[in-house]
């Protein structure tokens, strides 16, 4: 490449925006709105991903996000006690599972996309 990239962002929808906005402010994203259809959800100035007020079933059903952590054990942990499955409708959480390649969890948020919360073996 003759040029530096800076980041990398997906664009995941909503079933219901408003719902998706406050269940990703639940999650302690922090919400850059860019319109009243779009906002910038980040983790720091690298990593984030823009949500929009748009829906596709077969597109939000085929959507998946992978999020690697540094420490699984805390990320369950602090997941868990937000009790999101019971705060937003359709939201479910698993327990930490062991693979090959590490150990990781998955969330569905509450329009359906599946977050993989990973962290890979040493």
């Amino acid at each position: 490449m003759d040029f530096t990239p800076k980041n990398i962002r997906t664009f995941i929808g909503a079933k219901d925006y408003e719902t998706s906005r406050a269940f990703y402010r639940s999650l302690d994203f922090e919400e850059v709105i860019l319109s009243d259809k779009m906002s910038l959800f980040k983790v720091n100035e690298h990593l984030g991903f823009y949500l929009q007020d748009y829906y596709v079933a077969d597109w939000i059903d085929n959507s998946m996000v992978f999020m690697e952590v540094d420490d699984i054990e805390k990320c369950e942990a602090e997941l868990l006690s937000k009790d999101l499955p019971n705060k937003y409708q359709g939201v479910k959480l698993t327990e930490i599972k062991q693979f090959d390649w590490g150990r990781e969890l998955f969330l569905i948020d509450p329009s359906g996309v599946l977050w993989h919360f990973g962290q890979f073996s040493k």
